[in-house]
């Protein structure tokens, strides 16, 4: 039975964000009395589970990286702290910006490789002069303009295919290297003021085979006492290497030589040309994977970026055609640098859902799921400025900062490969993560991330749990005091179900409150993934609750909530949605004998995107393939199932 949760009034919902406040008037029937027993009359009181949800952003570039200084990033790490707390700065293009509300936590990851060269390339030091295409780069990136940007994106080819010069790939060893990523650690100790504002140590290994994806943020849980006792791992040899199982056991090393934490998250595995989630091993001539590495995958990499400003990473259309919302800002052109074409039978490899079933497909054969991981979003912004509501969208890179132009901007392509790549309108303003703590810390944020208590959205700062167990009922989703039942009763995201007592099948609760500045929402989704018995991955979505009181279809799918958008502000009304939707859903097609995965994804109504802000803004008549609204969403952590034995 699906329930949907009733309005209340503005200042309860507010009141009730932590998921866990009991109201003053509820249903108790029906609940189990052991839930309390033995704790204080004070519900608050003792609590050993997080309360409370922090939103940051884990992957951020500033002029430090190449591809960001080159195309004209002047904003520094101390720049976009500033900016993250909520105070107002000034853009690269000369434009006041702020947020509309500061983060609770952030992180600078500029690029492993060549870090910091950008700054010294553009000074023209003596030691890139030196060098003929450092000149060559000082002298594109000093003239501006389209010069420069089609400097950065031959910058970022010539590493891609590995032929940058020595010159200017600044590696570990070097001094300048070494000055850099002190002022990094420097930068993130300043900044860091636990219960407010929560920086983060981390750097993006920037791994790339012949132009296909694989990078991976690295995240330390260590302060500087630690962290300066290394170096940013690399990619390039022979120091550095692309291959993941390299950087695992330079994160091992770090925590055997320094007794600290780290871990990597990788991302836009819509531009891996079919790497990221790959059956084999293609470091060996495509080699079967071992158990071996399986462990070491689930071990260092238990989140995945599954929304940012280079497209959506949920799912893909031709990968889900039943699923009327797959289709969302969608990239599937071709890799990072527009090298090699996009294939259909690429998709499976680059997609967080299909990442997921392919992990069951493993675990049957390796006997240890190395994809196994929970969602986060970020932005991967290279301007500095982290911007995620569509009306205050800086974009990815400086030349795409507001301008009545940026829109149809033409970004890479590849003429020779047919292949049209994307104009700027493609960007998407995503995205952020929710993380479940017990405090805005570095130890308690990390923590919460290790053990998957995530979940992604693309902008909006929605408040969603999902937790999932064999003895929650449907008057659960009533009661205020959720996460006290979640905890109790069940799992929460992130976590594992085993085995089936009595034979039930095991259901979960789930709840989401919008974002209270955003809007309301349409529909929460249960996305089920299991392997069948021909070991072919199999999917299915199921409507568990949502607004108004439309009915399913015979097809099971529930109508469109609506559309209150006007184009002309732009701007919508929240006449339409629910501020919160709720329910307990038992899976009707449950087969104790398979494993499974189960994540939430939340669905706001159509609002209008950051293309439909400039329209207006610059009074603009864009071409009609421009898409102007969209629906806001989150992704949950899964829940995995697995049999006895």
């Amino acid at each position: 039975m699906t329930r949907a949760i009733g309005l209340r009034p503005l200042l309860a919902s507010l009141m009730i964000v932590i998921c866990a406040m009991p109201a003053s008037a509820q249903d108790t029937s029906g609940v189990n009395a052991d839930i309390y027993k033995g704790r204080p009359y004070s519900p608050y009181a003792d609590r050993a589970f997080p309360s409370e949800v922090f939103f940051g952003d884990t992957h951020v570039h500033t002029g430090l990286s190449p591809d960001a200084g080159g195309s004209g990033t002047t904003l520094m790490p101390r720049d976009a702290y500033r900016f993250a707390r909520g105070e107002q700065v000034v853009s690269n293009s000369g434009q006041p910006v702020k947020l509309a509300r500061p983060y609770d936590f952030f992180m600078i990851t500029d690029h492993s490789d060549a870090m910091g060269a950008i700054t010294d390339i553009i000074k023209g030091t003596p030691n890139i002069m030196a060098d003929p295409d450092g000149r060559r780069y000082h002298e594109d990136f000093n003239a501006g303009g389209k010069q420069a940007e089609e400097a950065m994106f031959r910058l970022i080819n010539e590493f891609s295919q590995g032929e940058i010069t020595d010159a200017i790939n600044y590696q570990p060893g070097n001094p300048n290297y070494r000055r850099v990523w002190d002022d990094i650690i420097a930068a993130a100790e300043e900044y860091n003021d636990p219960g407010r504002f929560t920086t983060f140590i981390a750097f993006e290994w920037t791994s790339l085979v012949k132009g296909n994806n694989l990078h991976r943020n690295v995240i330390f849980r260590d302060g500087p006492e630690r962290a300066m006792r290394v170096e940013p791992y690399t990619t390039t040899p022979p120091i550095g290497s692309r291959n993941p199982r390299d950087l695992w056991k330079w994160m091992q090393a770090y925590e055997d030589k320094t007794g600290g934490s780290v871990l990597a998250i990788p991302h836009n595995g819509n531009l891996s040309n079919g790497m990221m989630f790959a059956l084999q091993d293609d470091f060996d001539e495509g080699a079967a994977y071992d158990a071996e590495y399986a462990k070491q995958r689930q071990k260092w990499e238990r989140l995945y970026e599954a929304t940012q400003y280079k497209g959506d990473g949920e799912t893909h259309p031709l990968l889900s055609p039943e699923d009327e919302f797959a289709d969302y800002e969608t990239w599937d052109f071709g890799n990072l640098d527009v090298s090699e074409a996009k294939t259909k039978d690429m998709l499976p490899a680059e997609y967080a859902r299909s990442g997921l079933q392919r992990g069951l497909l493993l675990e049957e054969k390796l006997g240890m799921n190395p994809f196994k991981f929970g969602m986060v979003g970020s932005t991967d912004t290279h301007t500095a400025l982290s911007t995620i509501d569509e009306d205050n969208f800086f974009s990815k890179f400086s030349s795409y900062e507001p301008n009545p132009h940026r829109a149809t901007h033409e970004g890479k392509k590849n003429e020779e490969l047919g292949i049209e790549g994307f104009r700027g309108w493609k960007y998407n303003a995503a995205g952020t993560v929710g993380v479940w703590a017990t405090a805005n810390t570095r130890g308690a944020i990390f923590d919460a991330m290790k053990r998957r208590e995530t979940y992604a959205t693309t902008g909006p700062r929605m408040r969603v749990r999902l937790f999932g167990g064999f003895d929650f009922d449907e008057k659960d989703a009533a009661r205020r005091d959720l996460a006290v039942l979640g905890y109790t009763k069940g799992v929460p995201m992130g976590s594992d179900l085993t085995g089936t007592p009595d034979g039930k099948a095991p259901s979960f609760l789930v709840y989401a409150l919008r974002d209270p500045i955003g809007g309301n929402l349409d529909r929460i989704q249960i996305i089920k993934g299991w392997i069948d018995a021909d070991g072919k991955p199999q999917e299915k979505v199921y409507d568990v609750v949502w607004s108004g009181d439309r009915k399913p279809s015979t097809d099971g799918k529930v109508p469109p909530v609506g559309d209150t958008v006007d184009l002309s502000i732009p701007s919508w009304t929240n006449t339409i949605g629910a501020p919160e939707l709720g329910t307990v859903w038992t899976d009707p097609d449950f087969n104790p004998n398979v494993r499974a995965f189960y994540y939430a994804r939340v669905i706001e109504i159509p609002t209008p995107r950051w293309t439909a802000y400039d329209a207006a803004k610059f009074d603009l008549k864009l071409p009609d393939e421009i898409v102007l609204k969209g629906q806001e969403r989150a992704y949950t952590a899964p829940i995995w199932y697995s049999p006895k034995g």
